[in-house]
């Protein structure tokens, strides 16, 4: 191998490992690490990367322009985030309003749809368009979901509003990543991605909270409200701020003139059908249709057929593809992608499935157990606003997801314990645990993507991380719905034998107490969690641990051998 091949492979090697730049050995030697400043033989992606960011340099945002600009990012994630979960609590309100028990998987998946396959496509229109004004545009859309879903007199009204909302909302998150990329060199980013990321969680968690207070005080039209306000304050913020792009564009006359040819609009129509069938099947197993059902069945069949005629396409447009296969052959970028969608996978079921606890097994009104998992909110918050600090200055991240995920199978492991008896100081101690791990590698995948990728893929790339942590959360929580059910219905005879189990199914996590009563009632609220063994809840966080298990794998996987 000559001296040129081996530096080669030093480089590609260092890369893979990686170290933040602006931390280097200074001479001594170091253990393999997941970012690693390029040497003076690099590969021609990171010559092309080291090369726009010099050219970038003198545009970086700085002062109050780099304040004006992070705060934005953050407040609007936190609304999309906040717009996922906050509906929880008001479904309630509003199936008795509409007289609409049968939409409410609606509510939930109208959204999830509609982002699921508009999601990869983002990537190419932040690469075609000016990147303020396409966040600009989405945001735009996503206040218009929300103001159709406040204003709604039906059911169908609302589940448009929220579909509306959901094309809105999948562009938000790539292109916060894609704005910061472009205002802040690569060695100071893991600050602000984790401050943003920070910001934007909270919103996930706190949903239920906020929820519950304004569906019991006001209405549970202010769930979608409370978007409008904030979003005229994040439209003044950035109206007067030139943000940089991060390769040239085209005047947007020309761009817009050329923007299908760049689309891939067959490849979107295959990936889209494709996705929502898939989602579909997952909705409807084993609520609307058996999972044995024909329906069912020809929804999975139907979503695996369209994807292999995808691939086949998408394999022959090659870089004109939506997805390239060169960008999803890269380990960084399908390990990221599946460690991200873990991680937020684990953020989405437990912020579902922890509050029903509170109010399920301990009798908690939706306002007060909102209050209940503040704990885990908090940590979280803490943890995630200096995390991106912890990466700069170590300038190493594969200690902190590999910690982060071991961790977090650790909280939920804790979290399948949880008893009608048990203490607060242990169920608050379990959500600090959970909230502060998971926080510290949640914004390392989109650091890793960022890192390794020429400035031109960061967007494709980032919307495929984002569309990973959309399906694998719709994946889970349907994981996550089966195993809850099916525990009850198997334990509901044994610790309730008088009490039929679809009365407690049906009636849900508080209902179920109206149809039962006395020792009965103290069985059924056993079957949501026991302490001499892990059932129900109980299994649910046993699946979460598990889940995370995997998500540990993944994040060693991704940025490189333990060898």
């Amino acid at each position: 191998m000559s001296s040129n091949e081996a530096a080669s492979e030093s480089s590609e090697s260092h890369k893979i490992h990686g170290k933040i730049p602006g931390h280097e050995n200074n001479g001594k030697d170091m253990a393999p690490s997941l970012l690693h400043k390029a040497k003076q033989d690099v590969t021609a992606e990171a010559k092309v990367n080291v090369t726009l960011n010099v050219e970038q340099e003198n545009q970086w945002a700085t002062g109050f322009k780099l304040f004006n600009i992070i705060g934005a990012l953050g407040l609007v994630c936190l609304l999309m985030l906040l717009d996922t979960s906050i509906i929880s609590t008001a479904v309630p309100r509003i199936t008795s309003e509409f007289n609409s028990l049968p939409d409410v998987g609606w509510y939930g998946s109208a959204y999830q749809l509609a982002s699921a396959a508009i999601q990869p496509l983002t990537g190419r229109i932040y690469m075609n368009l000016s990147t303020k004004w396409t966040f600009l545009s989405f945001f735009f859309i996503f206040e218009l979901g929300s103001l159709i879903c406040g204003l709604a007199t039906s059911s169908k009204m609302l589940i448009v509003g929220r579909a509306i909302a959901g094309i809105g909302g999948s562009g938000i998150l790539n292109g916060a990543f894609t704005i910061i990329a472009a205002c802040v060199p690569l060695s100071r980013r893991p600050t602000f991605i984790g401050l943003v990321m920070g910001v934007s969680q909270v919103g996930l968690s706190a949903g239920p909270l906020i929820g519950g207070a304004l569906t019991e005080y006001t209405t549970w039209r202010w769930c979608f409200y409370i978007n409008l306000p904030v979003g005229g304050l994040v439209a003044v913020m950035f109206a007067f701020v030139n943000i940089p792009e991060i390769v040239p564009k085209q005047k947007f006359a020309i761009a817009i003139r050329a923007l299908p040819g760049q689309l891939d609009l067959l490849g979107f129509a295959l990936f889209a059908s494709s996705a929502i069938q898939l989602l579909l099947a997952l909705q409807y197993g084993g609520n609307k249709f058996a999972w044995n059902s024909s329906q069912i069945i020809g929804l999975f069949c139907g979503s695996g057929t369209t994807f292999l005629v995808f691939l086949l396409w998408d394999h022959r447009q090659g870089e004109k593809a939506m997805i390239p296969f060169s960008l999803i052959r890269k380990r960084i970028i399908w390990s990221s992608s599946l460690s991200y969608g873990f991680l937020l996978s684990q953020v989405f079921c437990v912020s579902w499935y922890l509050p029903q606890y509170f109010q399920g097994v301990k009798n908690a009104s939706p306002l007060m157990s909102g209050v209940d998992i503040l704990p885990s909110i908090l940590a979280h918050f803490c943890v995630a606003t200096i995390s991106g600090k912890i990466i700069e200055r170590l300038g190493y991240y594969l200690p902190i997801i590999l910690t982060s995920a071991s961790l977090m199978a650790v909280g939920n492991g804790l979290l399948s314990t949880l008893s009608p008896h048990t203490s607060p100081g242990k169920w608050i101690g379990y959500q600090i645990l959970l909230g502060a791990t998971r926080a510290l590698g949640l914004q390392v995948p989109i650091i890793a993507i960022q890192h390794v990728l020429p400035s031109p893929q960061i967007p494709v790339a980032t919307a495929l991380a984002m569309f990973s942590q959309l399906f694998t959360g719709a994946l889970f929580l349907s994981f996550s719905d089966t195993v809850f059910t099916n525990s009850l219905s198997s334990l509901i005879p044994k610790y309730a034998p008088s009490t039929d189990p679809k009365i407690i199914i049906n009636a849900g996590a508080t209902g179920f107490r109206s149809y039962v009563s006395g020792q009965d009632l103290a069985g059924s609220t056993g079957t949501y969690c026991t302490s001499k063994m892990p059932e129900s809840l109980a299994n649910i966080f046993a699946f979460f641990f598990a889940m995370m298990v995997n998500g540990f794998g993944d994040s060693g996987g991704c940025y490189g051998s333990f060898g």
